[in-house]
């Protein structure tokens, strides 16, 4: 099987200057008058909406230390530092242009700062952690990309990532490349195993998945394929990939971590009011808050959540 590592380092690290041309569902709750909000039962920002929600699964009573690895622009770190102030929080970017803005944003909540790859993070400097969060960025971490070759590849790199892929088929029993034609979120694996066997109690990712399925309910207003393969999405400057969450609840698994997974509709409850359904039955919006609003909504469930709680945690 041949494969070119897609990686967005390089992008992150020196051409990244904007977030404007990439919504997050995160960023797209920020203004107080988002159409996305008014699209909501409770017009929150996204980060109290997850606050919230994880509060039913996770003792933040019991929480001291949070990490959030790729933080963006800060907001979802602000959200949960405001709802509990006894947080102690680090943000751990591999962008400079991103972490100068979260220090921006978080500058009198005391946060601490470090620009590095999370991937060359060792697991002993995670160790001190009570709750991970890796918000909608799992497809920004390295992806094998099957069949196509990709100049300026080198053979010993391939090699190296390669071997990873052996050792994650060996240790968790995945079948890793046995579909010539299937993507392989390398990345986004090592970052499960990496905080599992940190033994960071709480875990939170997220991102576009391609297992993601409508549901009934929704399907006179939505639809996606569900293909099971990581799909490509290209974006500015970078392509990134959509995530096999299955196989991170395996891994996690094996590494005595009970999960949770499910779609952002499950903490974003929606209000399918009439102008919502209408927007949502067009074929071209007529204007720009009716296409944010479709965005918005399939977005709400092509995401997904993947939620570890390690040992015998409720």
């Amino acid at each position: 099987m041949k494969y070119f590592i897609n990686s967005t380092a390089d992008y992150h690290q020196h051409d990244l200057n904007s977030l404007g041309w990439e919504l997050t569902v995160c960023n797209s709750l920020e203004p107080l008058n988002s159409p996305c909000r008014k699209a909501l039962t409770s017009p929150y920002s996204f980060g109290k909406h997850l606050y919230n929600f994880l509060s039913k699964i996770i003792p933040f009573n019991d929480i001291r230390s949070v990490l959030e690895m790729g933080g963006g622009m800060g907001y979802l770190m602000r959200d949960f530092l405001t709802l509990n102030p006894k947080l102690r929080a680090k943000m751990i970017d591999i962008s400079p242009y991103l972490l100068d803005k979260q220090k921006e944003m978080l500058q009198s909540l005391g946060v601490d700062f470090e620009l590095a790859d999370i991937l060359t993070v060792s697991s002993n400097d995670l160790f001190c952690f009570d709750l991970a969060i890796m918000n909608e960025n799992l497809g920004d971490l390295p992806t094998l990309v099957a069949e196509q070759i990709e100049e300026n590849n080198s053979d010993q790199n391939t090699n190296n990532i390669l071997g990873k892929l052996e050792h994650f088929n060996k240790k968790y029993n995945l079948p890793l490349g046995l579909n010539e034609k299937e993507h392989i979120n390398i990345g986004a694996m090592e970052i499960v195993e990496k905080l599992c066997l940190a033994g960071i109690k709480y875990i939170y990712l997220s991102e576009h998945s391609c297992e993601a399925v409508v549901p009934e309910e929704m399907k006179p207003y939505l639809s996606f394929p569900s293909s099971g393969i990581p799909e490509m999405i290209s974006l500015k400057g970078h392509k990134e990939f959509t995530i096999k969450f299955s196989y991170l609840q395996k891994i996690a698994k094996m590494l005595h971590y009970k999960t949770r997974r499910g779609a952002f509709a499950d903490f974003l409850p929606l209000n399918l009011n009439d102008k919502v359904k209408t927007a949502l039955r067009l074929t071209t919006s007529f204007n720009d808050e009716q296409e944010i609003v479709r965005q918005f909504f399939y977005d709400i469930y092509k995401y997904e959540y993947l939620i570890l709680i390690k040992g015998d945690e409720k």
